[in-house]
């Protein structure tokens, strides 16, 4: 039940006001993310690189409401796909943008969004590494998977991310299944309506399966981004059905969540790719992840207790 009231708070200015002012926000804040300097994120990489994982990016920021703020954005990516190739990182970081961030919601938001991202596709590519478009919303589903496929023209490597809990989403991994592709498969994170979206846990869980066999007997690159046990061993086990080895697939999971069993996973042979946060805009992020999990809201507020 508290799922729904956090990803309502996550909209919330004011309660961002307060979350941002408690003092013990910053070190619980620390567990999710990286850091909010673009050093920080660096150090992140290659630690991880050093326990045999991969990662992806995220330089946090959306909902932006300026031009302007857009182009911020364009620029930070600018800067880590420079830093990536400058460390020789890029076989080990790939990127994943969020589009709202690069201002799909203004005016034009769609042309716009695609105009600023483009740059940093492309810089990616000269780092060695590609860009993974983030899922949000479902409003902005069709404008996403658009920009995808314009991208894909030059940059076939281009990821997208789909969401098991929306109705749209098993047609959606049949378009997305073809050799080539790059789908990180999740179950969905946003507040939607009935009418676009299971609302029942076990009909998304059911779903993310069905959508899971589709692009495990694809042609393509499935990324299974859960920390669910029951969709890792299922995702193992139609892998292994489909005939695909460990390089066939990629498990992914959040930066400070399951740890062990990303070790697991490494230790058995399976890629693990690590989804690693960074930037000062962290609020949206952070209450998505406590919204997720009871877990982790626990954790919160054990930190808030303890230190109050």
């Amino acid at each position: 039940m508290l799922g729904p009231v956090l990803l309502a708070a996550a909209r919330s200015d004011r309660i961002r006001r307060v979350v941002a002012a408690a003092p013990v926000t910053r070190p619980v804040v620390d567990r999710f993310v990286a850091g909010e300097r673009l050093d920080e994120s660096m150090a992140a990489v290659r630690n991880l690189a050093g326990r045999g994982m991969d990662v992806t990016l995220d330089f946090l920021g959306e909902d932006i409401t300026d031009p302007a703020e857009a182009l911020r954005t364009r620029d930070a990516y600018l800067q880590l796909a420079a830093s990536l190739k400058e460390l020789g990182l890029g076989a080990r970081a790939e990127m994943s943008v969020k589009l709202s961030a690069f201002g799909q919601a203004l005016a034009g938001g769609h042309d716009l969004a695609l105009r600023n991202v483009t740059p940093v596709v492309e810089a990616a590519a000269d780092a060695g590494t590609t860009v993974t478009l983030d899922m949000e919303d479902h409003t902005t589903a069709d404008s996403t998977l658009a920009i995808l496929h314009t991208l894909r023209e030059r940059f076939p490597q281009t990821g997208a991310v789909l969401q098991s809990y929306l109705f749209r989403t098993e047609d959606d991994c049949r378009a997305l299944a073809g050799a080539g592709s790059r789908v990180r498969l999740v179950k969905g994170a946003y507040k939607e309506p009935a009418a676009v979206a299971f609302q029942d846990k076990r009909e998304v869980d059911r779903a993310y399966v069905r959508c899971l066999k589709i692009l495990m007997a694809g042609q393509g690159y499935p990324m299974i981004g859960s920390h669910d046990p029951r969709m890792v061993a299922i995702a193992q086990e139609l892998a292994h059905r489909s005939g695909r080895k460990p390089a066939d697939y990629e498990f992914q999971m959040l930066f400070g969540i399951r740890e062990a069993e990303q070790r697991r996973l490494v230790e058995e042979g399976h890629r693990m790719r690590v989804y690693v946060p960074y930037g000062t805009d962290w609020y949206g992020y952070f209450m998505r992840r406590l919204a997720e999990r009871p877990a982790n809201l626990t954790f919160f507020l054990r930190s808030l207790a303890t230190r109050g």
